[in-house]
């Protein structure tokens, strides 16, 4: 019984990540590690290459490699910390780009909705918000599991879930 609603769950996520990535990668012109970025600067400006691309997913080297790409297409820009510390800050066209990226990963979702009614809307709101709360007590990192978040959406008159889950876990 259970294998149908997983397998049902799969591809369903996997077709809303097609859609997703599809939209922001396009939009912003870049890789789905350099719209997560790109993303992810936008909420903390000025991190510091190495956790950027912890929150991305990607190691030390591969970060460096992604932000010389942003900034080749003028979206970032590093600046000098402390010590051997480099900080890495949206450029105007990086904002533009976000806001473009977000636009561009929320339209197919709002398709893809459209087919539900009110009701059906708030039980699966009710049902992502706990498989939320789920996947963060699997993965552990709010940063990570909300890469490619629109967290303005997320918080317009509710509390995230993932940010609760967090709280609750005492690592927000």
């Amino acid at each position: 019984m259970h294998e149908r609603l997983a397998n049902l769950l799969g591809a369903a996520s996997l077709a809303v990540t097609d859609l997703v990535l599809a939209g922001a990668t396009e939009a912003g012109r870049v890789s789905a590690s350099g719209a997560a970025a790109l993303v992810v600067l936008a909420d903390a400006p000025d991190l510091g290459v190495t956790e950027l691309g912890r929150r991305v997913r990607l190691t030390q080297s591969a970060a460096a490699r992604m932000v010389d790409g942003l900034e080749d297409a003028g979206l970032a820009r590093r600046r000098r910390g402390e010590g051997r510390t480099v900080h890495v800050r949206l450029t105007p066209a990086g904002e533009s780009a976000v806001r473009d990226m977000l636009a561009a990963r929320g339209a197919p979702l709002a398709d893809v909705l459209a087919v539900l009614d009110d009701d059906e809307r708030a039980a699966l709101t009710a049902l992502l918000a706990k498989l939320l709360t789920r996947l963060y007590a699997e993965i552990g990192d709010a940063e990570t599991l909300c890469r490619l978040c629109d967290r303005r959406r997320c918080t317009e008159g509710a509390v995230c879930p993932v940010g609760q889950a967090a709280r609750d876990a005492g690592t927000a």
